[in-house]
């Protein structure tokens, strides 16, 4: 009874930042309800199934307290969407940190260099190198739209960013959001029922009584050491992903990152005495 209570109360304190993301882009509680009610019977056939057992209907109505009837009518009524976000995320990713580590693709100095369109030496040739069979127009205008990649005024490419982040895009800037607080919850919840045997790595540092005037030297310093480990770990990772090889379908293949993110939370301000409330 204590783990159902501290589950509510923790799903309260989550719900709140995306409640609030909700309200702001005027997604009412009966479109959040309908997309709930999706996502429970998906996960319920998919992934609640006795073992040896088909999943049913049946089964995920009695899972999610749902009725037969609307099981039946989110399962007609799903399609599937089009949504190639991650895609176009894999694909665009593998091409920049290939610029940037790839030694065919920099200057002398170590530098990525600028490159030209066409050819085995220019972005053509990048493309077909670290993004497979994938149209190298399509991962160019992809990395101009998101502001990664510039083009001078003789045509070449110049590498502006050494990340993909999109900058300009809410429906990016969504995608993110699903994709990184879904891996951040599942993390949880494996550690929640494998912690003692497998525990996947899951921490974070907080203070909460740091001057508000600290904060601008903590954002950088932060910044600066935890880009400096994730392209350390993209480097020890780029080195073993497989697929552009011919061994990817023959291969058990896992999708495995570490995720980092800064947060901040101003608190009320101390009420000086004999100063305004």
């Amino acid at each position: 009874m204590r783990s159902q209570q501290a589950l509510q109360s923790a799903v309260e304190r989550l719900l709140g930042p995306l409640v609030r993301l909700l309200l702001r882009h005027s997604v009412s509680f009966g479109a959040f309800e309908e997309m709930a009610k999706r996502v429970y019977v998906r996960v319920a056939m998919k992934e609640f199934a006795i073992p040896g057992k088909k999943s049913t209907m049946s089964r995920a109505a009695v899972l999610s307290g749902l009725t037969r009837k609307e099981v039946q009518r989110i399962l007609i009524g799903q399609s599937e969407r089009s949504d190639d976000t991650s895609d176009r995320y894999n694909r665009a990713t593998r091409v920049l940190t290939g610029w940037i580590r790839d030694p065919d693709f920099r200057a002398a100095n170590g530098e990525p260099r600028l490159l030209g369109l066409d050819g085995e030496n220019g972005f053509a040739g990048l493309v077909k190198a670290h993004s497979g069979d994938m149209p190298w127009r399509s991962v160019l205008d992809e990395l101009l739209r998101v502001g990664a990649v510039e083009q001078t005024e003789d045509s070449r490419l110049r590498l502006v960013a050494h990340a993909y982040v999109p900058q300009h895009s809410d429906v990016d800037k969504l995608a993110i959001l699903g994709s990184d607080v879904a891996d951040l919850i599942d993390t949880i919840d494996h550690n929640l029922q494998n912690g003692a045997d497998d525990a996947r790595f899951q921490r974070k540092v907080m203070y909460d009584a740091i001057p508000v005037s600290a904060l601008p030297a903590f954002r950088k310093l932060s910044g600066r050491d935890a880009q400096a480990l994730l392209e350390k770990l993209d480097a020890w990772l780029a080195e073993r992903d497989i697929e552009a090889s011919p061994q990817r379908s023959q291969v058990p293949c896992a999708r495995v990152g570490l995720g980092i993110y800064y947060f901040e939370e101003r608190l009320d301000s101390p009420v000086v005495e004999g100063g305004p409330p």
